[in-house]
């Protein structure tokens, strides 16, 4: 059975990395495969003066690229159980769009109420920013405040999720001890 972990948080705070340990980690139990953001190939191709449109078109190329990978993976696994780490879901879309547009697409909010997923990590604000071409708030205020409308998501729907937080070798072994509770 294939189970779908996703991993979501204010930007620099290592959602990719843990995304990519993780999938490594139990490619040698279940096959496994991760998802990147595509907001990152998006925006690296058109610039980072996006609109309110644009966040649009990154949730419709995010979930293609997640379907088509997960598909990939269920042929692989062939009916034997697999893992799936997803960096960025629908809640990552809603929270850029009300945070830097004040609103929401409805498709994604209907994606959001329809889409289902087996566990959440999210990644919390105590590591150092990281600058990069595409990264806009490196105060930690914004950060946190990034931080608790994530927080305030997970805590309002059944899915099950953990933070995860310090450093990045100490985030994948509480990581890797909650999955393996989660699939025990």
């Amino acid at each position: 059975m294939l189970k779908k972990i996703v991993i979501i948080g204010p930007e620099s705070t290592g959602k990719s990395t843990l995304c990519q340990h993780l999938a490594a980690h139990y490619d040698a139990r279940f096959q496994s495969d991760w998802c990147p953001e595509y907001a990152r190939e998006y925006l690296l191709r058109n610039g980072m003066n996006y609109s309110y449109e644009d966040l649009l078109e990154i949730a419709k190329g995010q979930l293609a690229l997640e379907d088509e990978k997960c598909r990939l993976l269920t042929e692989k696994a062939g009916g034997e159980d697999a893992l799936f780490f997803i960096d960025t879901d629908m809640m990552v879309m809603k929270v850029w769009c009300e945070f830097v547009f004040g609103k929401c697409h409805s498709f994604i909010l209907d994606q959001l109420a329809s889409r289902r997923y087996d566990y959440y990590f999210l990644c919390n604000t105590d590591i150092p920013w990281v600058k990069d071409e595409l990264r806009e708030y490196p105060d930690l205020h914004t950060r946190q405040q990034l931080f608790n409308m994530y927080h305030d998501m997970l805590v309002n729907q059944d899915t099950l999720w953990t933070v995860v937080s310090g450093s990045e070798e100490s985030r994948l072994k509480k990581a890797i001890a909650t999955v393996d509770d989660f699939l025990s």
